[in-house]
Order: C-alpha cells, then structure tokens, then sequence
C-alpha cells in the first residue's frame, strides 16, 4: 500500500467553498449537503492524500462516493430541491418577474428529474467548475461520456424548460 501525505489545512481551506457546491449539488440540500462536505474533510484528513493525486478531484470523487454509499443505505430519497434564485441589476414588472419566477420553476424541476448520471455531470462542469477532464477522472469515465452527458443534460433541461411556452 502506497504511503499517504498530510493535507495541509490551507489547501482544504482554499477548496471548502468548491467542494461544498459539490457536495449541495448532489444532495440539493444546504445542511445536507454541508454535511456531506464535513464528512469528506473528515475522510480526507483521516486518510491523507495518496502521492500524485491533484486534492480537488481527489476530494470530489471522496465526496461522491461517499454520496453514493448514502443513497445506497437509504430506503427512501430526501425529495428536498435546491432554490434558484434570480439576481436582477433592476427591478422587474410584475409579469417580468412571474415569467421569470415560472422559467426558474421549470429549470428547477427539469434538474432535478434529471438522472443521476446526468445531473452528477451536470453539477461537476457547471456548478463545480471542473474541466472535462476532471470531471472524468472524478466519476472514472471516459472524456467522452462526460461530454455526451452533458450535452444530454443539457438538451432534457431546454426540452423540459421550452423558453417559447
């Protein structure tokens, strides 16, 4: 077995606010996904960092396999749902805003019925920021898989949100 280093603190600092959107796009939960990021940081620290890993997909693919063994352990899905919000530089109508509050619902629910294959995808790239590459590494496929996923999460969001209704 290969000898594992010490993470210094400032390193899993400096990735706190990377791993915790990771984390609440799995789980689409505040406390939830916080959760799961202190269990992360726990492992991590517990086990070390095997020697040429690079720490933040290292630490994403802890923290999705440990989200994995949580849903494999329980029975029944938290139905909880992240809550978009709309940053607006001026103030909206009233219809502006009903219109944008309806395509936010609609966005809403096409990621979260998106399947998990997808929307892991989807939240690795988008959300956390990471390159194909990474995110490949992160869920152990191919460059290749991820792009199509993507593309295929991308073209369910658009179908479900139809920007024309």
């Amino acid at each position: 077995m290969s000898k594992r280093q010490q993470i210094p603190g400032r390193d899993l600092v400096a990735e706190l606010p990377h791993l915790r959107r990771f984390a609440f796009s799995l789980v689409r939960d505040v406390a939830d996904g916080d959760d799961l990021a202190q269990a992360t940081l726990e492992r991590a620290l517990e086990k070390g960092i095997p020697p040429d890993f690079e720490l933040r997909p290292w630490l994403f693919r802890m923290c999705r396999n440990l989200w994995i063994d949580d849903m494999r352990h329980k029975k029944t899905r938290d139905q909880s749902k992240p809550m978009l919000s709309v940053v607006a530089s001026n103030e909206p109508s009233a219809e502006e805003a009903a219109g944008d509050r309806m395509l936010l619902d609609k966005a809403e629910a096409a990621i979260s019925s998106l399947p998990d294959q997808y929307r892991e995808v989807m939240s690795l790239v988008a959300v956390g920021g990471a390159s194909y590459r990474e995110a490949a590494d992160t869920i152990g496929a191919p460059v290749g898989t991820v792009m199509s996923r993507l593309a295929r999460a991308r073209a369910m969001i658009a179908d479900a949100v139809d920007y024309n209704d």
